[in-house]
């Protein structure tokens, strides 16, 4: 689904990568308009190195690319929408620097726009890595709805880079206007975190995970995947640990069995950075791959043996089960005749309903109050 948006400079068609009939989310909001509306009434100037960072779908660099931004960005997806959108626009390869929040920053950055995220503690890890090359000079000048910036936000970024106030909300979006003081003294970057998971969680009790910023339940072992740890399938060659997250899953698939390939596999540049460092933490002997893309996209059909999933059900602010939908239809794909796809979700998202759609099947493997193991086969 693709859509346009206004701008002072004309209008612009955004979509969401990759295009779903089943997405209806627009891939732009009243904070990207909101901030494009500020820059062009202030006349906020946008020279030398500008930096956009988190834009979600490519819409603040897309209508910003004749003053060739930077992005960077977390997210797959989102880096694969902004090269769809831009060439939509017309926009020349190159013209707009795209970026990973694992790759280097810009040595200078001379106007600094923040799309907030969700996280706030990957919101803590890329100022605080983007803070030596913001200068007394730098514009900086963050964007969200209300509900996404709280106190915790202005406080982060008065912490890292200098004063801060916010505008008056415009369609229940608002800006953040931070002063930036070089002489401020920073506090040392906590990430990536690492802990010792605890026991009673199968093969990999007591062995260490490594998170990045921004990763799901970055401090602490979440219940959802603690549950699944106790009841993961034994047998088959080749897995996939697909939205890996920080990797405990498939990192416990090869402590069990040594023989074990896993393909990790997330749409986030720091999961599967902390997948990786969860792996290699734990001195595993066995055959890893680690892959940021769209689900499955890419891996052969029929190749793999079992898919490990815990499927996320928010995009942003947004619920969906868009996602879930495609990473089970990814692997239906990718298994073999026979081959297994095994889901913990929440009771109420009711993947079952969709499992047995697709597959003709689905069994229940393993059940709490909160959450359930289904298991998918497919045949033929």
């Amino acid at each position: 689904m693709s859509d346009r948006m206004t701008t002072p400079w004309g209008e612009v068609e955004l979509s969401r990568f990759p295009e779903d009939p089943r997405d209806r989310l627009r891939a732009w909001d009243a904070s990207d308009a909101y901030l494009l509306r500020y820059l062009d009434r202030e006349r906020v100037r946008t020279d030398g190195t500008v930096v956009v960072l988190g834009d979600r779908w490519g819409a603040l660099v897309t209508a910003l690319a004749e003053h060739r931004p930077v992005q960077i960005t977390d997210s797959y997806l989102s880096q694969e929408a902004t090269r769809v959108n831009l060439a939509r626009a017309g926009v020349e390869p190159g013209a707009v620097q795209l970026l990973t929040t694992q790759d280097p920053p810009p040595d200078r950055v001379d106007v600094l726009l923040v799309r907030v995220p969700k996280s706030l503690a990957l919101l803590e890890d890329q100022l605080l890595r983007l803070a030596p090359a913001v200068h007394a000079g730098t514009v900086v000048i963050g964007t969200g709805m209300v509900k996404e910036i709280h106190t915790s936000t202005l406080r982060l970024f008065e912490r890292i880079l200098g004063p801060t106030r916010t505008s008056l909300a415009e369609q229940k979006a608002r800006l953040i206007h931070c002063t930036p003081d070089p002489s401020l003294e920073r506090p040392e970057n906590p990430w990536p975190y690492s802990y010792a998971l605890p026991d009673g969680v199968g093969a990999v009790s007591g062995r260490t995970v490594v998170n990045h910023a921004g990763v799901f339940c970055a401090d602490r072992l979440d219940i959802g995947t603690r549950f699944f740890l106790g009841h993961l399938p034994e047998g088959g060659r080749r897995f996939v640990d697909l939205g890996c997250g920080n990797g405990v899953v498939g990192t416990a698939v090869a402590v069990a069995d040594p023989t074990a390939e896993v393909l990790f596999v997330d749409e986030s540049f720091q999961a599967v950075a902390s997948a990786e460092a969860t792996y290699k933490a734990n001195g595993v002997p066995g055959h890893a791959e680690f892959r940021v893309g769209d689900g499955l996209a890419g891996v052969a059909a029929g190749s793999v043996d079992v898919v490990l999933n815990n499927p996320p059900f928010h995009s942003h602010q947004a619920t969906t089960d868009a996602t879930a939908w495609r990473m089970f239809t990814g692997a239906k794909r990718a298994l073999r005749p026979g081959g297994e796809l095994w889901v913990v979700g929440n009771r109420h998202l009711n993947y079952h309903v969709a499992l047995r759609r697709l597959f003709g099947n689905s069994r229940l493997v393993a059940s709490d109050p909160k959450f359930v193991v289904l298991k998918a086969v497919k045949r033929g």
